[in-house]
């Protein structure tokens, strides 16, 4: 049994992913076990500190930095992400997001690095350069799916393709006024789901809302909170945007393991 150090893994939560991860087959046999090195990356994003600034205790910092982009371009996070959602309470679903700042060293991406949206997720808002995460939670809290964009856009045009892909048909949709748009409560109707989503005051045909119901809403805010005890959540310093949503993915691994 390995006694884990602050921001590892346990025995009992590797032991329920570590087969998702590859074995090592380039070269000669790697010195860095798949545990250690996640147990690196782990203690990258709780910590917030750079790569040059890992621990000795964990190798090479270039070699750790290796395994990780290996990892994040095979898709590696996402699937086990996608593995641990188990049986989702689907009777309350709730959206929101949340504002991170981008940090200077997470700008400047170069023309051609690969761009799984626009301006790599960072926008320009009255808050300087930003990112904002859109999350899907269930009746319990646990994530369901991602989105980044940058932090100007706003949240009801993210809210359908979020919800993509899951059955609403029983399901109540929990979000704030900004969601609150005739085209997004119209796409919640049309699959056969229904929502709880206050009117805004100067809303002509206001609709009634369910405030015992809509108090259910802090599940997400919770798992905000949760999520930016990550400090390389909290604030940006990752360049691509895949890249920095594979750390959202290893956060949400960690937070559905406990």
């Amino acid at each position: 049994m390995i006694t884990p150090k602050r921001y590892e893994l346990e025995d009992a939560q590797w032991d329920r992913i570590k087969g998702y991860f590859p074995p090592y087959r380039t070269g000669r046999p790697s010195s860095l076990d798949n545990r250690t090195a996640l147990n690196a990356i782990l203690w990258l994003m709780r910590s917030g500190a750079p790569w040059r600034d890992l621990p000795e205790r964990y190798g090479s910092w270039k070699t750790v930095y290796s395994r990780f982009r290996a990892w994040v371009s095979s898709g590696l996070f996402e699937q086990v992400f996608l593995e641990l959602i188990d049986d989702p309470d689907m009777e309350n679903l709730s959206l929101d997001s949340t504002i991170v700042r981008a940090h200077q060293k997470a700008t400047g991406a170069k023309k051609n690095a690969e761009c799984m949206v626009e301006n790599q997720a960072i926008g320009l808002s009255r808050g300087g350069r930003t990112t904002k995460i859109h999350a899907l939670v269930d009746g319990l809290g646990n994530p369901l799916g991602f989105r980044l964009t940058g932090g100007q856009v706003h949240d009801s045009q993210v809210a359908s393709e979020l919800l993509e892909g899951f059955d609403i048909s029983q399901s109540n949709i929990i979000a704030d006024k900004a969601y609150g748009t005739a085209k997004l409560r119209q796409y919640i109707e049309d699959k056969a789901g229904v929502y709880t989503i206050p009117p805004k005051e100067n809303t002509k045909d206001k609709w009634t809302c369910d405030y015992h119901v809509y108090c259910e809403r802090h599940l997400i805010e919770n798992f905000f909170n949760q999520l930016k005890n990550f400090r390389r959540i909290a604030t940006r310093y990752d360049k691509l945007a895949h890249v920095y949503l594979a750390t959202v993915y290893i956060a949400s691994i960690c937070i559905l393991l406990k």
